[in-house]
């Protein structure tokens, strides 16, 4: 196939872009490269050099057949910097050499990559597919920065071919702040492996309570922190907790646990696998402020983990049935209660709910449902930047490749 030629059904050349491999993000596009090499698809990777490590090398390594377009990196910033220009340049460049039919910017950074590309004169026309993975849409509006951030995404809308969005709340962000409508459109939520629905059980000396994910303040672990010295006036007893991940804020939480007095009861610990954390705490608590459609409460959902969340973001749209299970964000007394109920609840009646919420997740939010529907956005997008001819009278219509 001559590079940059595919119809809508050939064997496609995929990048993905984006900054950090960290978090869902990371293991949203590692799922989606995955499952696009194993249905012969070439791929490849642009992202933020300081994030190339051995757990990086290792979920790379376990795409099967590699990543034939290969892995570049550069240094990449968070916040919009002077040292873009010199990335933008190396990523122009990447794409030059590889000739992908797609550029999937994953983020708002790898968004901003995908879609400004879409102005170097690059050979071929890849079409250009964004991701946002909540991002510049979970910063709180009315600030500047979000202003600047939504000023950019409207700027940037023209130059997208598909918009995969992993949550309709991300949807309806985007609509009600950009409201661009140019481009095809999917709601992707993302999905999970079969073998993630094997339960998971805690230690025997696993703590009351169990936190994973990033250590920052869209994720509303002061909250958390503030709920647990209520629940100590309240009973006498500050449940033990473990808090599992790393972040910025990890000084300020522990300084605020101190000011609390309820530091003796928490513990920090490093980046630890998802089904290892699990068996660590017996309640998953989720206080977030801000979400898209987090891994993590699927993963806990799948493997029976009890959890006590809060609706924000995509979290209902997991939850779907079951979503009056939640409770609101930035509220520390709500959070209090709701944690000693569970905490007090009968085995039986946690396990039970867990389960109901695990079959609801299985039904709904699987990996093959998550690629097929990229997939599908992809061929929309190409199909209208290169119609295919129509056939002869009596030809036989070439077989679809997904």
């Amino acid at each position: 196939m001559a590079a940059n030629s595919a119809t809508v059904n050939d064997k496609l050349k995929i990048v993905h872009v984006f900054r950090a491999p960290l978090g869902g993000l990371f293991r949203h596009v590692v799922d989606l490269a995955a499952a696009q090499r194993a249905r012969e698809h070439d791929v490849g990777m642009f992202f933020d050099g300081d994030g190339l490590c051995p757990r990086v090398r290792e979920a790379l390594a376990r795409i099967p057949g590699g990543l034939t377009l290969g892995v570049a990196t550069t240094p990449i910033h968070r916040n919009p910097a002077f040292s873009d220009v010199a990335a933008m340049a190396r990523f122009v460049a990447f794409l030059e050499r590889v000739k992908p039919d797609i550029v999937h910017g994953h983020g708002s950074k790898g968004g901003v990559y995908a879609r400004l590309s879409a102005l170097a004169p690059l050979s071929g026309r890849p079409i250009r597919a964004y991701t946002p993975h909540g991002g510049s849409f979970n910063y709180r509006p009315g600030t500047p920065l979000h202003r600047a951030y939504m000023f950019a995404e409207k700027l940037m809308a023209p130059l997208t071919d598909v918009f995969l969005f992993e949550s309709a709340y991300i949807a309806g962000r985007f609509d009600a702040l950009v409201g661009a409508r140019a481009g095809v459109r999917r709601v992707v939520a993302n999905g999970l492996s079969p073998a993630e629905f094997a339960p998971a059980q805690p230690n025997a000396d696993a703590a009351d309570l169990l936190y994973v994910g990033e250590l920052r303040a869209a994720k509303g672990i002061d909250t958390l922190l503030d709920a647990l010295a209520l629940i100590g006036c309240r009973s006498g007893a500050v449940p033990h907790t473990v808090l599992i991940g790393s972040g910025p804020d990890k000084a300020a939480l522990s300084e605020h646990a101190r000011e609390l007095d309820v530091d003796a009861f928490v513990s920090f610990h490093g980046q630890t696998p998802t089904r290892e954390a699990f068996k660590l705490g017996r309640i998953l608590v989720v206080p977030s402020r801000a979400e898209s459609m987090p891994y993590i409460v699927l993963e806990a959902a799948a493997a029976g983990v009890p959890m006590v969340a809060t609706g924000v973001g995509g979290i209902p749209e997991i939850f779907g049935p079951f979503r009056d299970r939640l409770g609101p964000a930035d509220d520390a007394t709500n959070l209090a209660l709701r944690l000693m109920a569970a905490i007090e609840a009968p085995a039986e009646k946690l396990r039970a709910e867990a389960a109901e919420l695990s079959r609801h997740v299985a039904d709904n939010f699987s990996i093959e449902t998550m690629v097929n529907a990229v997939m599908s956005g992809y061929r929309e997008a190409l199909a209208r930047r290169r119609p295919t001819p129509a056939a002869a009278p009596g030809a036989t219509a070439p077989s679809p490749h997904p």
